[in-house]
């Protein structure tokens, strides 16, 4: 379960820096996850070990001071409502606003951990000045620089200490399928025929995130645990951000499963909402299977399924090695190949091919037509192996690995997937020196 820390404040107070900070500083996927109408961002922090997901909730109003208080306060509830930690950044250059003591009443009433940060203390002399920030009576202040760091590591400290626990993992676990996709595409018209499809078993798993719906599902042979997050676009405390709070839980979807399900809807194509959620998976190394959905609803001839599928893949390259379905949900057209195809994903990615078998076939295209030379030098791979991890994890050993170039690295990818079954699955590749 992925375990999320949301930076919350007014603007100008340096949420972007710290989050830039947080992420990148440890070389963290760091993504422009485009919504409907704004940029969001998240990205993936560490510290001592401890694995978190980062949102910064900034960035995402504009107008006058008095549209920015509404909408802020909407973010700083939505973020309440899906976060397990608040970070509560304030200027120790201003004080406190209004603004501030607005939203330190909304964080006041939560259950949740707050981290008051006073940002801005650069040099010792400002030091004091956020004594002031005690005012708002939740608790200890931690005074940071978030553009030179200072501060940053004690807070850390205390931050990793009230994240919940990483839920222990055994070997017997199910293989986790999350469904994905644009409010109205499909998603709850999908998992009803699926659950209400001949005998299935259901089972609601305790323990599970408010928003996303632990589903245990036997049927068509499989067994699985379904991740979904439809039909959860409202709250009752949250009315307005849609955006805003679909990314939190596709996020948070996404890292919790082992194949994401992309819904996109035949009438609309693929759009930059369902590019975002696609990329999303592939950097977060996932199963990737697409659906398009309300195929029923689309006029075609003999060539449509043909071109529908290749302007999809134009738009997810360069990795374009992604089964595509064309099912009707309302119809229950193809819906047992959807699941079919899910658990054939599950396997590729579980996969581990003897390296004995990876040499015969690998050196031999590597023999074939070597790595081209550089600056008058030859590079010569002579052994590759698959670690035993997942992701499909391949080290390439030779004698120069700093001059194989990226065009090089894509060939043996493509061949990686010609002559063993990958489909479906983001891979790494690794060079090192032998």
């Amino acid at each position: 379960m992925s375990r999320i820390v949301a930076i919350v404040g007014r603007p100008n107070v340096g949420k972007s820096t710290l989050f830039n900070r947080l992420t990148e500083s440890r070389k963290a996927i760091v993504d422009d996850f485009s919504g409907v109408t704004r940029d969001r961002h998240y990205g993936k922090g560490e510290w001592i070990g401890e694995q978190f997901t980062l949102i910064d909730t900034g960035g995402y109003v504009s107008g006058s001071e008095d549209v920015f208080e509404e909408a802020i306060r909407r973010q700083v509830h939505i973020a309440v409502e899906e976060a397990d930690v608040l970070l509560f950044m304030v200027d120790v250059t201003t004080g406190i606003t209004d603004l501030d003591e607005a939203l330190a009443d909304v964080l006041r009433r939560t259950k949740k951990p707050v981290f008051v940060i006073s940002n801005k203390v650069d040099h010792h002399d400002r030091e004091p000045g956020s004594a002031e920030f005690y005012g708002f009576g939740l608790g200890e202040v931690y005074s940071i620089s978030s553009q030179t760091g200072s501060g940053t590591g004690e807070l850390l400290d205390e931050v990793v200490k009230v994240l919940p626990p990483e839920p222990e993992t055994t070997g017997e676990e199910l293989p986790k399928v999350a469904l994905v996709g644009k409010p109205n595409v499909g998603k709850s018209t999908l998992l009803n025929a699926l659950l209400g499809y001949e005998r299935t078993i259901v089972t609601p798993i305790a323990g599970t995130t408010r928003d996303t719906i632990h589903t245990e599902y036997k049927g068509f042979g499989h067994h699985f645990t379904l991740i979904d997050t439809a039909g959860l676009r409202r709250k009752a405390k949250v009315h307005e951000d849609i955006e805003f709070y679909s990314v939190l839980r596709t996020v948070r979807t996404i890292e919790d499963s082992d194949v994401v399900i992309l819904m996109i809807d035949a009438r609309e194509g693929i759009q930059a909402q369902d590019l975002s959620i696609y990329h999303l998976a592939e950097k977060n190394k996932k199963g990737i299977l697409i659906l398009v959905n309300k195929w029923d609803l689309i006029e075609k001839d003999h060539t449509s399924t043909k071109k529908f599928e290749e302007a999809i893949k134009e738009r997810i390259a360069p990795f374009t090695d992604v089964p595509i379905l064309f099912i009707s949900a309302t119809e229950k057209q193809r819906i047992y190949k959807a699941v079919e195809t899910a658990m054939e994903v599950y396997q590729n990615r579980q996969q581990h091919i003897k390296t004995n078998k990876l040499n015969e076939v690998m050196l031999q295209i590597i023999e074939n037509y070597p790595p081209p030379a550089w600056k008058g030098k030859y590079i010569r791979i002579k052994y590759v192996t698959q670690l035993k991890q997942v992701p499909p994890t391949f080290v390439f050993f030779c004698n120069l690995p700093q001059y194989i170039r990226d065009s090089y690295k894509r060939y043996l990818e493509n061949k990686l997937r010609e002559n063993f079954n990958f489909t479906g699955v983001p891979m790494n590749l690794f060079f090192r020196e032998k």
